[in-house]
């Protein structure tokens, strides 16, 4: 169990900024397998997203608790995962082989495509979440973490992790996941899903397996398997997608579709 609480403590130190136990340490070993806790500590960063949102609801329009809700989840992760949508964006908007993909995501300085591609997936998360039904967002928050991690976890097992130096900026957190712990995310990962009253809710899964398949087509076309960068651009779009799958049912279901 002792053993099982600091993998969690890795995987939550590798991802968010909260602090853990000094006993917890730091282990490559373990590094590269807590990756099945991931989608514990989306739960965990979705959980402060959705106080945040709880407590300024009480004071402000939806509008501001939203994003409110956005800041207090990129505070604690320390913008990890929106870093990592942003070097994809120039590394694949920019390059037009592997070695220049590689090359430019491993560049720090931020151009055109990131800027561009932050501020409209900032914005799209954020309409998407305040078109939410009211009674669902805190839900929402906390499952859209949760199963975005999921999905970023199961490109860890579907795909090869490459790298084309040991100056890559983006180390790897494992190279051979096991479907052991493919398992056990997904258990973790889609238990927010039950907070919600519609059965109905696991039909989003459809849309998220969809675009999963189709980022890591994408992704083994250009460079050959996934980086670091490339699993955080996973985990940001199947969460907007998880939010934009909710509307879609909503209508689907007011028009008496399903």
């Amino acid at each position: 169990m002792k053993h099982q609480l600091r993998l969690f403590f890795t995987a939550l130190m590798f991802i968010t900024r909260i602090p853990v136990p000094k006993w917890v340490g730091y282990s490559e070993h373990n590094l590269n397998k807590c990756n099945r806790y991931f989608p514990l500590v989306g739960i965990v960063v979705g959980s402060i997203g959705a106080l945040a949102f709880y407590v300024a609801n009480f004071l402000f329009n939806i509008e501001i608790a939203v994003i409110l809700s956005m800041i207090a989840t990129i505070i604690t992760t320390g913008a990890f995962h929106e870093d990592g949508f942003a070097d994809v964006c120039d590394g694949f908007g920019g390059g037009w082989t592997t070695e220049k993909i590689m090359d430019i995501m491993k560049d720090s300085r931020v151009g055109a495509y990131a800027l561009i591609g932050t501020i409209m997936l900032l914005l799209l998360k954020f309409y998407s979440i305040t078109s939410l039904p009211l009674g669902i967002i805190i839900p929402s928050i906390i499952a859209g973490h949760s199963i975005s991690r999921l999905f970023a976890v199961s490109t860890m097992y579907s795909l090869s992790y490459v790298r084309e130096d040991e100056l890559s900026k983006s180390k790897p957190v494992t190279k051979n996941l096991k479907f052991k712990d493919l398992f056990i995310a997904s258990i973790i990962g889609l238990l927010p899903l039950l907070l919600f009253k519609n059965w109905i809710i696991f039909l989003s899964i459809v849309p998220l397996v969809i675009t999963k398949v189709w980022l890591e087509k994408y992704y083994k076309k250009w460079i050959g398997g996934y980086v670091g960068d490339a699993l955080g651009t996973v985990q940001q779009v199947t969460e907007i997608v998880f939010y934009l799958s909710i509307i879609a049912l909503g209508t689907l279901i007011e028009k008496g579709i399903i």
